[in-house]
């Protein structure tokens, strides 16, 4: 794909999953990607497996001075960077009334400060050069109200609003930044794993397991909207399985 060969990417929760699909998916139609997580040893494989055109940092995104050493690593490894896919999340699901305020708060670190944090790193460059493209992994939950998981399917509804309203900001502004929000449906990653066990865990783990989908469809909606012409915005892109209602 023409327009993604050779741009800079820099990409969080990279350790598996969606960030892991992406980044192999971008690196393998030419992109550079700046690779972040906290799992070092995770992100040393991965990038290890892509070769040159891979540089990664064991970084939280919930640590402002983590992403913009990873915005600098960018630029000195590569002498640019074009797309921020901000996609670490964490989704400790339970119903409000059981007062998991530590979920709660975790769940706004990561799933909104974190996006902010990231964003906050890369706008200094994308507004200096007058382009940029910024991706962030919303959720299906972030359309809809969710009984069980009200917290998350906020910081999710967050990321939206706040992504349209950059992306209006940006047009109002001519900087030429690009915005796409992905909301995946249920995808078989590592994220159930920070549900606490529970029969409503158990239920979602076995609809995962007869209709979910890999990590690579959504890496291939990235590369969809990276791939775009610079005048071209993928504002959304909803993935999920047709059995998912």
């Amino acid at each position: 794909m023409k327009n993604v060969h050779g741009k800079v990417i820099l990409i969080t929760g990279a350790s598996s999953g969606i960030g892991e699909a992406t980044a192999k998916a971008l690196a393998a139609h030419g992109a550079k990607v700046v690779l972040s997580a906290r799992r070092g040893n995770r992100l040393e494989k991965l990038a290890a497996g892509i070769g040159e055109n891979a540089v990664y940092l064991a970084s939280d995104v919930t640590n402002p001075d983590d992403m913009h050493a990873l915005a600098a690593l960018a630029k000195s490894k590569f002498g640019k960077l074009d797309v921020l896919f901000a996609n670490a999340g964490i989704m400790p699901g339970s119903n409000m009334s059981e007062r998991n305020v530590n979920d709660w708060m975790a769940m706004v670190d990561v799933n909104i400060k974190g996006v902010l944090n990231a964003m906050a790193a890369v706008l200094p460059e994308f507004l200096a050069q007058k382009h940029g493209h910024i991706i962030v992994t919303s959720s299906i939950a972030g359309t809809k109200s969710v009984p069980g998981n009200a917290v998350y399917a906020g910081t999710k509804h967050f990321v939206r609003a706040m992504l349209d309203s950059f992306r209006m900001e940006s047009v109002m502004e001519g900087t030429n930044i690009r915005t796409t929000t992905i909301y995946p449906g249920a995808i078989k990653t590592e994220l159930l794993n920070t549900i606490a066990p529970s029969e409503t865990k158990s239920m979602v783990e076995a609809f995962y397991q007869d209709a979910g989908l890999e990590p690579d469809v959504i890496a291939n909606a990235v590369l969809y909207a990276v791939a775009q012409p610079d005048n071209v915005d993928v504002s959304d892109l909803a993935v999920r399985p047709s059995k998912e209602g």
